[in-house]
């Protein structure tokens, strides 16, 4: 972990091709980078989709970079547990949004409410995931599954998911060592970009 530096895009930028991302460690203390060992990813052949959440595929319908900000809004929500997305990390992936290096996936229920979504940042063939939220089940899964598909018919070959939490255990995370996931990175990131629908 390293403390400091600023949220400008290009620190961003490099953070991650460096395989880094910030995290506050609270409201009055410095921004905190993060590598961790080990390091959880979801390999893209390797997703797991269970016969419920394969109705649900049907209940959603789901876009990309629709409405990023009220993903991001949604995510943060001050009212979950160990929220860390600050007013500053918001303006900062904000910023990247408009820049094309953030995107979000957005769940939609029949009558048109957002009831999902995730997002996080992409670099050549990675895809950093950053938070997912969900208002209804499964909702934010649909959201996962659709953004696997994305990624492996783009070419992507990395999806970063940070810390191995049970609920990504049951997606089919992983965790590989932080010397097996710079190796992977650096491969990833060398790629071609992932051609994100407008």
């Amino acid at each position: 972990m390293g403390l400091g530096a600023d949220l400008e895009p290009g620190t961003l930028l490099a953070a991650y091709r460096s395989g880094l991302f910030p995290m506050p460690l609270g409201k009055s203390a410095p921004m905190a980078w993060w590598s961790p060992n080990p390091r959880a990813i979801i390999p893209l052949n390797g997703l797991r989709v269970s016969r419920s959440l394969r109705r649900s595929l049907r209940r959603y319908g789901v876009t990309v970079d629709a409405t990023f900000e009220r993903v991001i809004d949604a995510c943060g929500d001050p009212g979950r547990p160990h929220g860390w997305i600050t007013e500053e990390i918001r303006s900062a992936y904000v910023a990247l949004h408009r820049l094309g290096w953030a995107h979000s996936l957005e769940a939609w229920s029949d009558d048109g409410e957002l009831v999902g979504g995730l997002y996080g940042v992409s670099i050549g063939g990675l895809f950093a995931g950053e938070s997912m939220f969900s208002r209804a089940t499964d909702a934010s899964k649909v959201a996962l599954v659709r953004l696997v598909e994305l990624l492996r018919s783009g070419g992507a070959t990395l999806l970063d998911v940070q810390w191995l939490t049970p609920h990504l255990a049951t997606l089919g995370a992983v965790e590989i060592s932080r010397e097996a996931y710079l190796r992977r990175l650096a491969d990833a990131v060398a790629r071609s970009p992932v051609d994100w629908p407008r």
